[in-house]
Order: C-alpha cells, then structure tokens, then sequence
C-alpha cells in the first residue's frame, strides 16, 4: 500500500493525518463491508482532545445506528417487535379514542336503540329469553350429543342447528381468550380482576373486552408490578393445550352442527339453513351481537398475539406470528405452543 500524508490547516493548529499505518476496523452494512482506518492525530492538546471528542460521538453514534438496525431486523423477522402497544403517543391516545368510541356505540347501538334487528334489553321479548336460555343449555353440545347416544338424563332444547353453532362458536373462541388474556405482558395496567373481566365476557357479553383492551394501551405506571396470578389464571395457564384443543374442536363442530346437524329434525337442506341464517341475523338481537363479537375477535386476536409472541416456544414463534390472523386459528396456535414454564 502507498503511503500518503494528507496535511489540513485550521485557525487553531495544523493537523496531519497519516494514512500509512492502520488497523482495519470492520463495520456491519447491509450490503457490503467497510474498512475504516485509525486515525493518528498531530497537533496539541486542545486538538486532541477535541478530536478524541469527535471520534467519541461517531462510536456512539455507530453503536445506535447498530442497535436500530438489530431491532429493525428482529422486527421484521416477527421477533414480536413493532406490536400496536409500541406506537407513539400520538397513535396510541387516537387509537384508544377509538376504542372507546366502540365501547359506546356497542352499548347504546347493540343493548339501548331500538333500531337494530331485534328487541333492546329493555323491551326483551320471551322468546328471546327461552332461545338464550335454550343456546345456554346447549352449551358445547353437551346434552344434544348425549341424547344422540342414548342418555336421556335430562332432554337438550330443540333449536335450529344453524343458532346453535352460531352460538357455541362464539364461545369457544372466547374460551380460547383466557390463557392469552392471563398472559397479556401488558395485563397489570388493567387493575381489575381478569377473573371477572374474562367471565363476564364469557357468559354475557364481549362488551367488556373492549373497555380492556383501551386500558392495556395506557402509559405504564410506578405500581404496574406484576400481579400474582389467580387459581384460574393458572389454571388456565398451565391447561392452555388442553384449552385450546377444547375451543378449536368446538369451533369445528359448530360450523359442521350448523350445515349438518338435527338431521331428522326438518331443519331444510344447506340452502334453507343459509337462508335461515340471514333471517336469525336480521330479525334477533342476540344474533346480531355474535356478529359484532366476531367482528371484534377479528382484530383483537391478531393484535393480542402480535403483542405477546415472547410467550411463545421459540421454535414455534414464526408459525404463530403467521397464524394469528387466522380466525380461531390464530388463538389455537397460541394456547398450543404457549411456553407455560416461563415467567409471563
């Protein structure tokens, strides 16, 4: 290598540069290598130093751009970077806005107003009493499969099949929330119970998920410490396969009970039971809720999961990430690969 003196003038003193001896530096570029030579400052000790200063902030500077350029990559790669709960403060108080906005036209659209199909809470017919509590006997197909095979201990309601599975569809996938909710990284914002809130949305109403779901977004406190978890909490947990095996075989029977199920009972062929769909959809209030609660489910899986891919078995990280934004599916993929021997 030839060698060369580059000489520059300042006010202050001169400065040479000698390019004749170095040892390389090797610096990480996303496209290729670059080999920067160390530097033997000339000149006196004002000069020094503020060269040492400068070379101090581009080490500093380097190591910044490196550490950006690491999480940017483990971002893009579905390391769990980048969730919704990282937005900036602007985007996360527009989002929570909106979120409570949805709280309110849920509760006034959905229980109040009288002008979606189907009767308010306050003008509640009986015979949409005796179908809620007709769907609640139902629950998971219990008593209609154990009179198919014989047991008549006590007689299952007879529903349209199509209600039926609409019904306990819904209830699986809302099953299947409560280990990801109890393993929420951002769950101790919320200073409620889980208990409570994951009952309530279980056996009322998803109202409750959104009011969370707004909360979860506020700026960590001082007493956000982490909450000992409940007995449910971990039994839930520690179950998470066998939750998520129960709500995903549910999910399955519901849709094939609805198409297929009470064949001798005069329930019509595929067709009918489509067209009685639309018409449950369009005349009951209940049914009408199933849809704003699946609407709902359909972004809150994905930005859940998205938010807590750390508590995923490492290996299973990259197929989690992709099945969250899959319908049920999503949230199988989590309780079965949930890492329940980590702290969470």
């Amino acid at each position: 290598m030839q060698s060369s003196t580059v000489t520059l003038c300042t006010a202050v003193s001169p400065l040479a540069i000698n390019c004749a001896s170095f040892r390389p530096l090797r610096i990480v570029n996303f496209r290729t290598p670059a080999l920067i030579s160390s530097v033997d400052f000339i000149g006196d000790d004002r000069s020094k130093r503020r060269s040492l200063s400068i070379s101090s902030r581009c080490a500093r500077r380097l190591r910044l751009n490196r550490n950006f350029i690491s999480s940017t990559t483990a971002a893009a790669g579905g390391g769990g970077g980048g969730s919704v709960s990282e937005l900036n403060d602007g985007a996360r108080k527009l989002l929570q806005v909106i979120l409570w906005i949805a709280e309110a036209v849920y509760i006034v659209w959905l229980f109040l107003l009288p002008y979606a199909p189907g009767d308010p809470v306050w003008a509640i017919s009986s015979d949409t009493i005796s179908s809620l509590i007709g769907l609640s006997l139902n629950f998971f197909f219990i008593l209609p499969l154990t009179n198919l095979v014989g047991i008549h201990l006590i007689e299952a309601p007879v529903l349209h099949p199509m209600s039926e599975g609409l019904f306990n569809l819904v209830i699986a996938w809302t099953l299947m929330f409560a280990p990801l909710l109890y393993t929420d990284k951002l769950r101790d914002r919320f200073k409620g119970s889980i208990d409570v809130l994951w009952g309530f949305q279980m056996f009322l109403t998803n109202t409750f998920l959104i009011p969370y779901m707004a909360i979860r977004l506020n700026v960590a406190q001082e007493d956000d410490t982490p909450r000992k978890t409940s007995q449910l909490g971990s039994v839930m947990t520690n179950g998470a396969a066998i939750v998520g095996l129960t709500g995903g075989l549910v999910s399955v029977l519901s849709i094939v009970w609805a198409f297929y199920g009470r064949g001798d009972g005069n329930f019509g062929d595929l067709g009918e039971r489509l067209e009685f769909l639309q018409s449950y959809l369009g005349s009951e209030r209940l049914a009408y809720a199933f849809i704003w609660d699946i609407c709902l489910y359909l972004v809150f899986q994905p930005w859940l999961i998205g938010d807590n891919l750390q508590n995923i078995r490492q290996d299973k990280v990259a197929s989690v990430n992709l099945l969250r934004f899959v319908p049920v599916v999503g949230l199988v993929a989590y309780c079965l690969c949930l890492d329940t021997g980590k702290e969470t």
